[in-house]
Protein backbone atom coordinates (compact mmCIF):
# COMPACT_ATOMS: atom_id res chain seq x y z
CA UNK A 1 0.00 0.00 0.00
CA UNK A 2 2.60 2.37 0.64
CA UNK A 3 4.36 1.42 -2.52
CA UNK A 4 1.41 2.09 -4.10
CA UNK A 5 0.62 5.70 -2.49
CA UNK A 6 4.19 6.92 -3.34
CA UNK A 7 3.91 5.82 -6.57
CA UNK A 8 0.71 7.82 -7.09
CA UNK A 9 2.53 10.67 -5.65
CA UNK A 10 5.66 10.57 -7.96
CA UNK A 11 3.47 10.57 -11.11
CA UNK A 12 1.17 13.46 -9.48
CA UNK A 13 4.90 15.15 -9.04
CA UNK A 14 6.10 14.22 -12.40
CA UNK A 15 2.57 15.48 -14.09
CA UNK A 16 3.02 18.99 -12.05
CA UNK A 17 6.17 19.48 -13.36
CA UNK A 18 4.94 18.89 -17.15
CA UNK A 19 3.30 21.82 -18.98
CA UNK A 20 -0.38 21.19 -20.27
CA UNK A 21 -3.32 22.99 -21.75
CA UNK A 22 -4.59 23.78 -18.07
CA UNK A 23 -1.56 25.61 -16.89
CA UNK A 24 -1.37 26.94 -20.33
CA UNK A 25 -4.10 29.24 -20.00
CA UNK A 26 -3.29 31.88 -17.83
CA UNK A 27 -2.91 35.76 -17.93
CA UNK A 28 0.92 36.33 -19.52
CA UNK A 29 0.96 37.27 -23.38
CA UNK A 30 1.74 34.60 -25.79
CA UNK A 31 4.47 36.33 -27.92
CA UNK A 32 4.46 35.79 -31.65
CA UNK A 33 8.61 35.98 -32.66
CA UNK A 34 8.80 37.60 -35.88
CA UNK A 35 12.44 37.42 -37.02
CA UNK A 36 12.68 40.09 -39.96
CA UNK A 37 12.36 44.11 -39.57
CA UNK A 38 9.01 45.70 -38.91
CA UNK A 39 7.21 46.95 -42.06
CA UNK A 40 7.77 43.77 -44.31
CA UNK A 41 5.60 41.37 -45.79
CA UNK A 42 5.30 39.31 -42.28
CA UNK A 43 4.29 41.86 -39.98
CA UNK A 44 0.63 41.87 -41.59
CA UNK A 45 0.17 38.29 -41.66
CA UNK A 46 1.45 37.73 -37.86
CA UNK A 47 -0.88 40.48 -36.49
CA UNK A 48 -4.10 39.16 -38.34
CA UNK A 49 -3.36 36.01 -37.33
CA UNK A 50 -2.06 36.89 -33.75
CA UNK A 51 -5.29 38.82 -32.88
CA UNK A 52 -8.20 35.86 -34.28
CA UNK A 53 -5.98 33.67 -32.20
CA UNK A 54 -5.77 35.67 -29.05
CA UNK A 55 -9.69 35.79 -29.26
CA UNK A 56 -10.03 31.93 -29.52
CA UNK A 57 -7.22 31.48 -26.59
CA UNK A 58 -8.59 34.26 -24.26
CA UNK A 59 -5.23 35.66 -24.38
CA UNK A 60 -3.27 38.73 -25.48
CA UNK A 61 -0.84 37.58 -28.31
CA UNK A 62 2.26 40.20 -28.76
CA UNK A 63 3.96 40.05 -32.15
CA UNK A 64 7.34 40.71 -31.39
CA UNK A 65 10.21 41.66 -33.80
CA UNK A 66 13.56 40.25 -33.28
CA UNK A 67 15.81 40.24 -36.41
CA UNK A 68 18.58 39.59 -37.01
CA UNK A 69 21.14 37.26 -38.98
CA UNK A 70 18.54 37.00 -41.32
CA UNK A 71 15.78 35.33 -38.53
CA UNK A 72 18.75 33.16 -37.07
CA UNK A 73 18.40 35.13 -33.60
CA UNK A 74 14.67 34.70 -33.46
CA UNK A 75 15.03 31.05 -34.20
CA UNK A 76 17.88 30.72 -31.01
CA UNK A 77 15.48 32.70 -28.87
CA UNK A 78 12.36 30.52 -29.62
CA UNK A 79 15.20 27.36 -28.79
CA UNK A 80 16.71 28.79 -26.03
CA UNK A 81 13.06 29.49 -24.21
CA UNK A 82 11.44 26.55 -22.47
CA UNK A 83 8.95 24.51 -24.33
CA UNK A 84 5.77 25.95 -22.40
CA UNK A 85 3.72 27.07 -25.65
CA UNK A 86 4.45 31.09 -24.83
CA UNK A 87 6.32 31.48 -27.83
CA UNK A 88 5.24 31.40 -31.16
CA UNK A 89 7.86 31.48 -33.93
CA UNK A 90 6.64 32.94 -37.51
CA UNK A 91 8.59 31.23 -39.88
CA UNK A 92 9.21 31.39 -44.00
CA UNK A 93 10.50 29.46 -46.15
CA UNK A 94 13.67 31.25 -46.43
CA UNK A 95 14.34 30.51 -42.70
CA UNK A 96 13.02 27.45 -42.54
CA UNK A 97 14.47 25.80 -45.75
CA UNK A 98 17.56 27.85 -46.94
CA UNK A 99 19.41 28.71 -43.60
CA UNK A 100 20.45 25.88 -42.91
CA UNK A 101 22.20 25.53 -45.96
CA UNK A 102 24.01 29.07 -46.12
CA UNK A 103 24.95 29.13 -42.14
CA UNK A 104 27.56 26.58 -41.14
CA UNK A 105 27.36 27.61 -37.28
CA UNK A 106 23.72 27.25 -36.82
CA UNK A 107 23.26 25.89 -33.44
CA UNK A 108 19.69 24.66 -34.20
CA UNK A 109 17.81 22.41 -36.51
CA UNK A 110 14.38 21.97 -38.03
CA UNK A 111 13.65 19.16 -35.51
CA UNK A 112 14.27 21.14 -33.09
CA UNK A 113 10.70 22.72 -33.88
CA UNK A 114 7.22 21.62 -34.41
CA UNK A 115 5.44 23.40 -37.03
CA UNK A 116 1.46 24.19 -36.12
CA UNK A 117 0.41 25.64 -38.98
CA UNK A 118 1.53 26.93 -42.76
CA UNK A 119 -0.54 29.84 -43.01
CA UNK A 120 0.27 31.64 -46.55
CA UNK A 121 1.75 31.16 -49.37
CA UNK A 122 2.41 33.41 -52.73
CA UNK A 123 5.15 33.72 -55.83
CA UNK A 124 7.32 36.09 -56.02
CA UNK A 125 7.12 38.63 -59.22
CA UNK A 126 10.05 40.00 -61.01
CA UNK A 127 9.37 43.99 -60.88
CA UNK A 128 11.27 46.65 -62.56
CA UNK A 129 11.36 50.71 -62.07
CA UNK A 130 9.33 52.66 -65.25
CA UNK A 131 12.84 53.35 -66.24
CA UNK A 132 13.35 50.37 -67.63
CA UNK A 133 13.07 50.65 -71.29
CA UNK A 134 11.39 46.99 -71.64
CA UNK A 135 7.80 46.09 -71.95
CA UNK A 136 8.00 42.30 -71.11
CA UNK A 137 10.18 39.95 -69.86
CA UNK A 138 12.06 39.12 -73.66
CA UNK A 139 12.38 42.98 -74.46
CA UNK A 140 14.28 43.01 -70.67
CA UNK A 141 16.67 40.32 -71.77
CA UNK A 142 17.87 42.31 -74.74
CA UNK A 143 18.05 45.67 -72.96
CA UNK A 144 20.14 44.02 -69.78
CA UNK A 145 22.32 42.03 -72.14
CA UNK A 146 22.97 44.87 -74.10
CA UNK A 147 24.32 46.34 -70.83
CA UNK A 148 26.05 43.51 -69.34
CA UNK A 149 28.42 44.86 -66.23
CA UNK A 150 26.60 47.90 -65.85
CA UNK A 151 23.33 46.40 -64.00
CA UNK A 152 22.42 44.90 -60.78
CA UNK A 153 19.39 43.02 -59.35
CA UNK A 154 18.32 43.75 -55.96
CA UNK A 155 16.89 40.91 -53.41
CA UNK A 156 14.50 41.90 -50.28
CA UNK A 157 17.33 39.99 -48.13
CA UNK A 158 20.24 38.01 -48.87
CA UNK A 159 20.02 34.38 -48.79
CA UNK A 160 16.27 34.07 -49.44
CA UNK A 161 14.24 32.81 -52.75
CA UNK A 162 14.64 36.29 -53.89
CA UNK A 163 18.11 36.55 -54.07
CA UNK A 164 18.70 32.66 -55.66
CA UNK A 165 16.32 33.28 -58.31
CA UNK A 166 18.25 36.58 -59.28
CA UNK A 167 21.34 34.38 -59.27
CA UNK A 168 19.29 31.85 -61.53
CA UNK A 169 18.15 34.71 -63.70
CA UNK A 170 22.12 36.24 -63.74
CA UNK A 171 23.14 32.65 -64.67
CA UNK A 172 21.24 31.18 -66.83
CA UNK A 173 21.11 33.99 -69.00
CA UNK A 174 24.41 35.49 -68.81
CA UNK A 175 23.71 39.11 -67.92
CA UNK A 176 26.40 39.87 -65.22
CA UNK A 177 24.60 41.17 -62.79
CA UNK A 178 25.61 42.65 -59.24
CA UNK A 179 23.56 41.45 -56.39
CA UNK A 180 21.96 44.48 -53.97
CA UNK A 181 20.49 43.21 -50.99
CA UNK A 182 18.01 45.30 -48.75
CA UNK A 183 16.71 44.10 -44.82
CA UNK A 184 13.15 43.39 -45.82
CA UNK A 185 10.87 43.50 -48.43
CA UNK A 186 8.80 46.78 -47.85
CA UNK A 187 12.97 47.91 -47.90
CA UNK A 188 13.10 46.48 -51.23
CA UNK A 189 9.79 47.80 -52.99
CA UNK A 190 10.79 51.62 -52.25
CA UNK A 191 14.08 50.99 -53.65
CA UNK A 192 12.73 49.56 -56.49
CA UNK A 193 10.20 52.51 -56.55
CA UNK A 194 12.82 55.15 -56.24
CA UNK A 195 14.70 53.63 -58.54
CA UNK A 196 17.83 53.20 -56.19
CA UNK A 197 17.63 49.41 -57.64
CA UNK A 198 15.80 48.82 -61.44
CA UNK A 199 14.74 45.33 -60.95
CA UNK A 200 14.19 42.50 -58.85
CA UNK A 201 12.49 39.59 -57.52
CA UNK A 202 10.13 40.98 -55.14
CA UNK A 203 6.59 40.03 -52.40
CA UNK A 204 3.60 39.68 -54.56
CA UNK A 205 1.82 41.85 -51.26
CA UNK A 206 4.25 44.75 -50.90
CA UNK A 207 5.00 44.97 -55.03
CA UNK A 208 1.24 43.95 -56.52
CA UNK A 209 -0.15 47.63 -55.38
CA UNK A 210 2.72 49.61 -56.28
CA UNK A 211 2.33 47.88 -59.82
CA UNK A 212 -0.94 48.36 -59.92
CA UNK A 213 -0.63 52.05 -59.32
CA UNK A 214 1.86 52.36 -62.13
CA UNK A 215 4.84 52.48 -60.34
CA UNK A 216 6.46 49.34 -60.94
CA UNK A 217 6.70 47.52 -64.50
CA UNK A 218 5.94 43.13 -63.88
CA UNK A 219 7.73 40.98 -66.54
CA UNK A 220 7.28 37.40 -65.34
CA UNK A 221 5.54 35.69 -61.81
CA UNK A 222 6.91 32.93 -60.35
CA UNK A 223 3.46 30.81 -59.53
CA UNK A 224 2.37 27.94 -61.81
CA UNK A 225 -0.88 29.32 -62.73
CA UNK A 226 -0.96 33.06 -63.23
CA UNK A 227 -2.08 34.92 -59.83
CA UNK A 228 -5.43 36.83 -58.90
CA UNK A 229 -3.59 39.65 -57.68
CA UNK A 230 -1.70 40.21 -60.74
CA UNK A 231 -3.92 38.13 -63.88
CA UNK A 232 -2.48 39.54 -66.16
CA UNK A 233 1.71 39.17 -65.50
CA UNK A 234 2.46 35.96 -67.37
CA UNK A 235 3.93 33.23 -65.03
CA UNK A 236 7.56 32.21 -65.81
CA UNK A 237 6.45 28.69 -67.28
CA UNK A 238 4.56 30.34 -69.25
CA UNK A 239 7.63 32.32 -70.65
CA UNK A 240 8.99 28.99 -71.18
CA UNK A 241 11.15 29.27 -67.75
CA UNK A 242 9.54 26.80 -65.43
CA UNK A 243 12.48 26.47 -63.17
CA UNK A 244 11.65 29.77 -61.86
CA UNK A 245 8.22 28.25 -60.78
CA UNK A 246 8.57 28.96 -56.27
CA UNK A 247 6.21 30.05 -53.88
CA UNK A 248 7.56 31.36 -50.72
CA UNK A 249 5.56 31.05 -48.02
CA UNK A 250 5.03 31.92 -43.80
CA UNK A 251 3.64 29.98 -41.26
CA UNK A 252 3.73 29.33 -37.36
CA UNK A 253 6.18 26.97 -35.13
CA UNK A 254 7.02 26.44 -31.57
CA UNK A 255 9.86 24.88 -30.09
CA UNK A 256 9.82 20.75 -30.19
CA UNK A 257 8.67 18.88 -26.77
CA UNK A 258 5.96 21.23 -26.34
CA UNK A 259 3.13 18.86 -24.31
CA UNK A 260 1.12 17.50 -26.85
CA UNK A 261 -2.14 19.14 -25.47
CA UNK A 262 -0.73 22.55 -25.94
CA UNK A 263 0.37 21.71 -29.83
CA UNK A 264 -2.84 20.77 -30.25
CA UNK A 265 -4.69 23.71 -28.50
CA UNK A 266 -2.60 26.07 -30.70
CA UNK A 267 -3.02 24.49 -33.81
CA UNK A 268 -6.86 24.73 -33.09
CA UNK A 269 -6.71 27.97 -32.53
CA UNK A 270 -4.42 28.87 -35.60
CA UNK A 271 -6.36 26.50 -37.78
CA UNK A 272 -9.90 28.25 -36.88
CA UNK A 273 -8.16 31.78 -37.40
CA UNK A 274 -7.12 30.44 -41.32
CA UNK A 275 -10.31 29.11 -41.81
CA UNK A 276 -12.33 32.29 -40.49
CA UNK A 277 -13.57 34.19 -43.74
CA UNK A 278 -13.17 37.55 -42.74
CA UNK A 279 -9.21 36.82 -42.24
CA UNK A 280 -8.71 34.94 -45.52
CA UNK A 281 -10.51 37.82 -47.04
CA UNK A 282 -7.66 39.95 -45.29
CA UNK A 283 -5.31 37.75 -46.14
CA UNK A 284 -6.38 37.11 -49.94
CA UNK A 285 -6.41 41.06 -50.46
CA UNK A 286 -2.94 41.11 -49.66
CA UNK A 287 -2.13 38.73 -52.91
CA UNK A 288 -1.94 35.57 -50.33
CA UNK A 289 -3.29 32.03 -51.04
CA UNK A 290 -4.07 30.36 -47.72
CA UNK A 291 -3.18 27.05 -47.36
CA UNK A 292 -3.75 25.69 -43.21
CA UNK A 293 -1.45 23.12 -43.95
CA UNK A 294 -0.80 21.90 -39.99
CA UNK A 295 2.35 20.35 -38.84
CA UNK A 296 2.21 16.79 -39.95
CA UNK A 297 1.84 17.46 -43.38
CA UNK A 298 4.25 20.65 -43.88
CA UNK A 299 7.41 19.39 -41.47
CA UNK A 300 8.11 16.58 -44.38
CA UNK A 301 7.39 19.40 -46.64
CA UNK A 302 10.32 21.97 -45.28
CA UNK A 303 12.65 18.28 -45.07
CA UNK A 304 12.03 18.04 -48.92
CA UNK A 305 12.35 21.60 -50.18
CA UNK A 306 15.75 21.89 -47.76
CA UNK A 307 17.62 19.34 -50.50
CA UNK A 308 16.06 21.53 -52.91
CA UNK A 309 17.87 24.80 -51.53
CA UNK A 310 20.76 23.26 -50.83
CA UNK A 311 21.70 22.37 -54.18
CA UNK A 312 20.98 25.80 -55.40
CA UNK A 313 23.06 27.76 -52.36
CA UNK A 314 25.95 25.28 -53.10
CA UNK A 315 25.69 26.60 -57.12
CA UNK A 316 25.74 30.05 -56.18
CA UNK A 317 28.50 29.37 -53.84
CA UNK A 318 27.15 31.46 -51.22
CA UNK A 319 27.45 31.23 -47.44
CA UNK A 320 27.02 33.59 -44.54
CA UNK A 321 30.09 35.29 -44.74
CA UNK A 322 28.53 36.60 -47.77
CA UNK A 323 25.72 38.99 -45.96
CA UNK A 324 28.35 41.57 -44.82
CA UNK A 325 26.37 44.11 -43.29
CA UNK A 326 22.97 43.16 -44.04
CA UNK A 327 22.74 40.95 -40.58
Amino acid sequence: MKLRHLARLALLGAAMLLPSAAGFAQSTPIRFIVGLAPGGAVDPYARIIAEHMAKTLGRAIIVENRPGATGNISAQFIIDAPADGQLIWVGTQALTEINPSVFSNLRWKIDDFQPLIKGVQAPLVFVAHPSVPAANFAEFLTWTKANRGKLSYSSYTPGTPSHFLGFQLNEKFDLDLTHVPYRGSGLQTNGLIAGHSLFGFAQVNTSAPQYAAGMLKAFGITSAQRWPAMKDVPTFAELGHSEFTTRVWFGLLMKAGTAPDIVARLTEAATAAHNDPEVRSKLEAQGYEVTGETGPQLLPDIKTQLDRWARIVKAAGFSSDDRGSTR
